[in-house]
């Protein structure tokens, strides 16, 4: 497989499968999931929010992700988007994201929760001559806790704890690292006009080896302009994310932002980081072509 095709490949199956980039997988999972009528109340039986178990789909999506926090240098990508959802007992892919479930009460939930990052096009001039990034994939468990709700669920405040282990896409793969990045979660819903409405934010952080790949210049990759730098673990800087979606029949729309300021990191002072600030953005259609005909009580 080219390398171009690789890239392409990957951020597709991020998209799908943990959303966009490193930390937007969350953005995009939590908008992920489609709105639909519940059934009519009836006197002999409490209503039950009942959905079909898997639906699967087809679509595209449009993505402006930067090369990491802090670089100056983003690319756009236009790419198919796979459409799962899976309302499965113990593994489940909505608006949650994808994980599986190891602990579930009305108010604190123990899962695996997904992340992944996009591989560098190797075309960055703050990077001439050292070598390219290579993609990774994130996974470990998140604690999330329901702080509040309304009654009808309309919106929710969650606390959620994602600690991950990093592990990097390449011909042989490695430990990349870990992250922890607690974040409060409000989701609404619009039962009037069907959006499904997110914001998330919270603080970042790292270990040395997620950072060294990013941020470190080794003394060999050391020029005028660009110092030898020793890469350190600890805060990594500030998210604050905004999504929506909505289901027009059998159409997915979904589309988030998410902003990271980089103020105070410990890698601030690296000669590769050219902003205090990062931008991604990205929108997805999904045209959904299956659904199963079991169906199963479903939280939204």
């Amino acid at each position: 497989m080219s390398r171009r095709a690789w890239r392409a490949w990957f951020v597709a199956t991020a998209l799908a499968v943990a959303g966009v980039g490193s930390q937007a997988a969350d953005a995009a999972a939590d908008a992920a999931e489609p709105e639909a009528a519940p059934p009519a109340a009836t006197a002999q039986a409490p209503v039950k929010n009942l959905k079909p178990l898997w639906e699967l789909g087809l679509g595209a999506s449009g993505l402006r992700l930067p090369d990491y926090r802090g670089s100056r240098v983003s690319h756009n990508y236009l790419l198919p988007l796979p459409y799962v959802i899976y309302r499965g007992t113990w593994l489940r892919s909505d608006r949650d994201g994808t994980r599986a479930m190891l602990f579930d009460s009305p108010r604190i939930k123990l899962d695996v929760s997904f992340g992944a990052a996009a591989p560098s096009r190797g075309d960055n001039p703050d990077r001439e001559g050292m070598p390219d990034l290579p993609g990774n994939v994130e996974v470990g468990p998140s604690l999330n806790i329901t702080l509040d709700q309304e009654v009808r669920k309309r919106w929710t405040l969650d606390l959620r704890l994602p600690l991950r282990g990093v592990v990097t896409l390449e011909g042989s793969p490695r430990y990349g690292g870990a992250t922890f990045s607690p974040n409060l979660n409000f989701d609404l819903k619009d039962p009037t006009h069907g959006w499904n409405v997110g914001f998330l934010t919270g603080p970042l952080f790292a270990n040395r080896r997620y950072h060294e790949q990013y941020y470190q210049v080794d003394a060999a990759y050391a020029r005028p302009g660009r110092p030898a730098y020793q890469a350190e673990g600890g805060y990594a800087g500030w998210q604050t994310i905004a999504s929506t979606s909505k289901r027009f029949g059998h159409t997915w729309f979904g589309a988030f932002a998410r902003l990271e300021n980089l103020n105070g990191a410990v890698y601030a002072d690296s000669p590769l980081v050219k902003r205090n600030s990062s931008l991604t953005v990205g929108f997805g259609v999904s045209w959904i072509l299956a659904t199963s005909g079991t169906m199963v009580e479903s939280r939204y």
